[in-house]
């Protein structure tokens, strides 16, 4: 995923009712390596990353580019969620169009810090630039993820089949202010 576009980029930190979305700081490095070395995290996602691999390479402020949001509980780093526009998609349906994607740290879910981390990541984007669509795609074998698009309005353009299993594509259209 690339950038924003003219977004200024970081935002200021973004509160919900428990959570802070902020931009990473290199006190967020165990909880990068932690998250993309969790083989129940990427279930679905290809598989973890080499745990010793992720420690030398990653950098001292991982995630750092615009659309990266840290998720922070009470201090802490739980999760991320990125925004970004794909330069180059594999569905028509999604080219040109900014993706949503998270992770969470497995002692985060079952919460609710996906939904409403991503409801707030959602309604900043929809703030800075509005009448975008949002895509976001999944296997449809993930469950947890399904529901979550739903809940936050995305439904259903496609499905396909890439990397051995169903995906599934959605769609949520911008919010239109009356008028």
């Amino acid at each position: 995923m690339t950038g924003l576009g003219p977004v200024a980029w970081p935002p200021a930190p973004i509160r919900t009712e428990r959570l802070v979305l902020r931009g990473p700081e290199a006190r967020d490095r165990a909880a990068f390596v932690e998250l993309l070395a969790s083989p129940e995290v990427h279930a679905y996602l290809g598989g973890p990353r080499p745990r010793d691999e992720l420690e030398r390479g990653l950098p001292e402020v991982p995630g750092r580019w615009p659309g990266s949001f840290v998720v922070d509980l009470d201090g802490a780093m739980i999760g991320q969620v990125l925004l970004g526009r794909a330069p180059e998609h594999r569905r028509p349906a999604a080219a040109g169009k900014v993706g949503l994607g998270y992770l969470f740290l497995p002692r985060a879910w079952g919460s609710g810090y996906a939904a409403e981390a991503c409801a707030a990541a959602l309604d900043w984007f929809a703030g800075v630039l509005p009448g975008e669509p949002v895509v976001l795609a999944t296997q449809t074998a993930n469950v947890r993820s399904m529901r979550l698009a739903a809940k936050l309005g995305f439904t259903e353009v496609e499905r396909f089949r890439a990397w051995d299993a169903e995906q599934w594509l959605g769609l949520r259209s911008p919010v239109t202010p009356p008028g």
